[in-house]
């Protein structure tokens, strides 16, 4: 699958068993925002220019987890739900986002096992509503409740076509539970008309057809140049680089990544490398190592590929509307 060979993501740890909780974080760090989540395991790297601001509202209970999620910018987003459970997303309303290279329509939940990494591309100013259910949780509902899954296509299936109303009806419930006006004794009945209604969309949905096999292929040779850019990180990669050692045309290259991700070659690469500095410079500001100086982004940014100091300062900035000083200075 798509993953940073530097930092795969990894599933989490099973939740713990603890009573209802519904909180609310904000953040304006893309990788802040990432860890966040509970029990996930998730790395994302922002690709769209400006400052970001993300916020999560998040309900928990046993087996059980509720979420919505907003962010500003686009982000390439690589995520695990810890084993045992399955995750569902609705998107609200429909923006354009891909799961593992595939776009979201309307009508569309997406789907995935825990345990399993899969990626998502989600544009600027976007939402999605997440459902996380421990398996033996979803399976005495769905006894309950008399619905009929078909269990083993639902551990392969990434879409399901499930209509625009029954997804409507959902976001709905979702949205009330998170509103922190709703009593807290209404939660309860919210958390239960969130599963039903789930139940009744596996129920009555269908599974989308497998990737082709000319989109597997496409998810292949982006992975490959993913890849080689990691493992080559210190050296400034270029388009004719990634041809050359993934034996593919430009014109291949670039519509494989414009079909996957939604972005060019080069795009990518440059908006891969520059997280990764930040995420290195403000682990580090964080853990105490104290503010940096110049010379030492400068280390970073080379240990990235980047050999123009002044090029880089501009590109940082443009990206993550400020300068890698002042982030510095607000993580220490």
């Amino acid at each position: 699958m798509f993953h940073h060979s530097s930092s795969p993501a990894r599933p989490g740890a099973p939740p713990p068993h603890i009573g209802e909780v519904l909180r609310t974080v904000v953040a304006h760090d893309v990788d802040e925002h990432a860890h966040n989540l509970t029990n996930w395991e998730q790395r994302y790297d922002q690709i769209t220019h400006g400052r970001f601001c993300g916020e999560l509202n998040e309900w928990q209970a046993h087996g059980l987890q509720i979420f919505r999620e907003r962010s500003s910018r686009a982000v390439l987003q690589s995520c695990c739900v810890w084993p045992d459970a399955f995750w569902f997303g609705i998107e609200p309303q429909a923006g354009g986002m891909r799961i593992n290279g595939r776009h979201v329509d309307s009508g569309m939940i997406m789907t995935q096992p825990g345990h399993h990494e899969f990626e998502l591309m989600t544009p600027d100013d976007h939402e999605i509503l997440g459902i996380v259910i421990q398996r033996n949780t979803l399976l005495a509902a769905a006894d309950r409740l008399g619905c009929q899954i078909e269990w083993s296509r639902l551990a392969s299936a990434e879409l399901l076509h499930v209509g625009q109303g029954a997804l409507d009806t959902c976001a709905q419930h979702i949205q009330t539970l998170l509103d922190p006006a709703t009593p807290r004794g209404a939660q309860a009945m919210q958390q239960d008309l969130v599963v039903t209604t789930l139940l009744a969309m596996l129920d009555a949905g269908e599974v989308e057809s497998e990737a082709c096999t000319s989109l597997l292929r496409r998810r292949r040779i982006v992975g490959d140049a993913r890849d080689y850019a990691i493992d080559n990180q210190d050296v400034p990669i270029t388009v004719s680089m990634l041809c050359a050692q993934l034996h593919v045309s430009r014109r291949t290259l670039q519509y494989c990544f414009e079909d996957v991700l939604g972005i060019s070659p080069m795009t990518y690469l440059r908006s891969l490398r520059l997280n990764g500095v930040r995420r290195q410079l403000l682990q580090g500001a964080s853990a105490g190592a104290g503010p940096l100086h110049a010379v030492r982004v400068g280390d970073v940014a080379a240990a990235w590929g980047f050999s123009n100091f002044s090029q880089f300062s501009c590109d940082y900035k443009k990206l993550f509307g400020e300068s890698p000083s002042s982030a510095l200075r607000t993580a220490a």
